[in-house]
This record gives C-alpha cells, structure tokens and sequence, in this order.
C-alpha cells in the first residue's frame, strides 16, 4: 500500500506540468532581457569565444519577490512545490529525458564545424546519448548548458523555501532545519553571485551536453534531498523526524560549512583569476606555473582537484542537521563522493592526454588528490 501511494504521486498532472512550464519559461525570459554582466567564456579550439550573460541573481531575486506577491495575493500556496514534489520529479524526469534525446538527434543532423556545434559521434548510442554529441547546443539564442544549470540551482532554493513554509505550519522548524535551510541558501545565493566563475568550469568549457549533465542539472541537483526524505504517506525528513541537535554538534556543522565553503570557493575562484589573468597574485604571491599552462600555488598547490574537498564537505554539511540517527541523510554526500571520484580519474585522463609531460611534472609536484596527504 504504501509503495503505492508513492508511485501514485509520481504521476504527473497537467498541474505540475504547467508549473515546470511556467519556471522554465520564466527563466529563458529573464535570462534574456534582464541586465547582467557579459562575460567571455574560455577561448575554444576553433579560436571562437561564447559570452554569458551572468544575470542569474537578479532572475532569482525577482522571482521570489513575484512569488511573494503571488502568495501575498492568495493566488498561490507558498507549499506548492512542497506539496507536488514528487509529480515534479517524474514530470522534470521525463522533460531530462525527453530534452536529452532531442539533442542527441538533433546532434546527429548538425553539420556545422565550430567547436560549439560539431556533433562528436562515437557511433554508440548508450555513450553519446549519456555523455551528448555536441559541446554547447543553443535553443532560440539561449547556451542550454548554462541555462540548465541556473535552472537546477533555482529550483532547489525554491524547493527548500517551500519545504520551510511546511515546516513553519507544522511547527517544526526547529534548529536542525535553520541550519539545512541557512548552509542550502546561502550556497545557491553564493553561487549566482559568483556566477561568472561558471563559465570557466569543466563541464561549461569541455563536457558535451547529455543526459548526464541534463539530468544532474535538472533533476539531481534540485531534487536529490526530496525522494531521500519522504517517508510514505508522510512529508520531508526533517518534517516528520524532529531532529534537537547539541550545541556542541550545531557548532560543529558550521564549522564543515565553512571549511567546505572555503575550500570550494577559493579554489574556483584561484582557478578563474588564473585563467583570465595567469600572473595575478594568489595568497599573496606570484603564482607557480608549470609549462605556462597549469597553476601548481594556492590550493592548487595542495591537492589536484582539491575543489572536489569543498564540493564534499557541503554536501556533508547539508545532511548533518538531520543528525546520525538514520543513514538515509547521507544518501547525497555518499552519492557525490562515488559521482567526484569517478570524475576525478576522468579528469585525469584528460589532462593526461591534453597536457602530456606537462601533466606528468604538475603530478610529480602534486602527488595528492582531493585530500591533501591521504589520497
């Protein structure tokens, strides 16, 4: 019965379909007419150069303000989303899917040589529709990579701000809540604010467009804590499982926020400052180079990858405030440690590749990676 009444919610109803229609349209016009910074992606290897328009805090910002008149309004349930989470998972599912597919053929038809648009086909249809044919596909002037990723930030902040107007009407937003909904906030809001450092990330200037990324975009990054914690007939983890946690353990899930938070933004932000300005300081020194191309300082210096630490310690922080009680939490954390790995060895076979004796000596330099001394 109870395996029932969840696969019942995850049909989807014209409803929720309308809903993931408006918040998709919304974007694509806000995205496009509204004032931001124009920033030059990564020079690519037919001399060609993207430019993004980085106006995706104040696409946010708008958003939750109409959507507080719509609630000031009573034109709409601050809940909403909270209350069809499970028909926008399957109905967001199914537009990855379909979307995944549409590019993969469309991909398949493109006979254009730049680097954006020329189709990379193995001739296995499993690898290029998982991984995508082509490096940065656009719809009517809008770069879908870039686009789906704000959407899948936006649209967790969203949820989370729905989830805690559940929490607020049961009562139950407690410490443990304040913490998942500050820590989750204040990553997204960072994430918009250093939007521009996007476009210098690997899977903007060198992952083709599949439905890995579509999928991680659009469904595993907004909606991974949701199906974690539901428990059937009943709603969100921390709704239903009042968690109190110890001062001493509060503290100490702060202090992984801010360690993660200060691992993983300072080195995106050394790794964007090298690229568009390969003799600019770091830490107060010149930086070390190796063969012009690869920063070996900063973090950099530390571990390869050590951006991946970051990534590991938030998400760590994220499932912390529902405390041990239960491993379901941790589902995310463990999940992106598996996910980071297996990245990580793609990466270095990669740069292995790209660099060749370059890589070697930045390997001999920096023998860790991820964790410094350990891996």
């Amino acid at each position: 019965m109870e395996v029932e009444a969840i696969l019942a919610g995850l049909i989807p109803s014209w409803s929720s379909v309308v809903l993931l229609s408006c918040y998709l349209g919304y974007l694509a016009v806000a995205g496009s007419v509204l004032p931001g910074k124009i920033v030059p992606g990564a020079l690519l290897s037919d001399g060609s150069r993207l430019h993004y328009r980085c106006n995706g805090l104040a696409s946010l910002l708008l958003l939750v303000a109409l959507l507080e008149i719509g609630i000031y309004m009573k034109l709409m349930s601050a809940m909403v989303i909270a209350d069809k989470g499970l028909e926008l998972l399957s109905v967001t599912f199914i537009f990855s899917l379909f979307v995944s597919l549409v590019l993969y053929a469309a991909g398949l038809k493109s006979r254009s040589q730049s680097s954006s648009l020329k189709p990379h086909v193995t001739g296995d249809f499993i690898h290029d529709w998982w991984f995508g044919v082509q490096l940065n596909p656009h719809f009517l002037g809008i770069d879908l990579k870039f686009f789906f990723v704000r959407a899948g930030m936006m649209g967790w902040l969203l949820i989370n701000l729905s989830l805690l107007a559940k929490n607020c009407e049961a009562g139950t937003a407690n410490l443990s809540v304040i913490l998942y909904q500050l820590f989750c906030t204040l990553y997204v809001l960072d994430y918009f604010f250093y939007e521009e450092f996007m476009t210098s990330t690997w899977d903007i200037i060198a992952e083709k467009l599949g439905f890995m990324l579509v999928f991680g975009d659009l469904v595993f990054i907004p909606f991974t804590f949701m199906p974690l914690f539901i428990e059937p007939f009943q709603g969100w983890w921390l709704l239903k499982n009042k968690v109190e946690l110890t001062k001493a353990a509060a503290v100490a899930n702060c202090l992984v926020f801010l360690v993660g938070y200060r691992v993983f933004r300072g080195a995106n932000k050394q790794k964007h400052i090298f690229k568009k300005d390969p003799k600019a300081p770091l830490w107060g020194k010149p930086p070390k180079v190796i063969g012009g191309k690869l920063l070996a300082s900063g973090y950099w210096g530390i571990a390869r990858h050590c951006n991946y630490l970051g990534d590991l310690l938030l998400a760590l922080s994220f499932s912390l405030p529902c405390g041990i009680s239960s491993a379901i939490p941790y589902f995310y954390p463990t999940y992106l440690l598996i996910l980071l790995i297996w990245r990580e060895r793609r990466d270095e076979a990669r740069c292995s590749q790209k660099y060749k004796e370059i890589w070697a000596e930045y390997c001999q330099l920096v023998p860790w990676r991820i964790l410094p001394y350990v891996y």
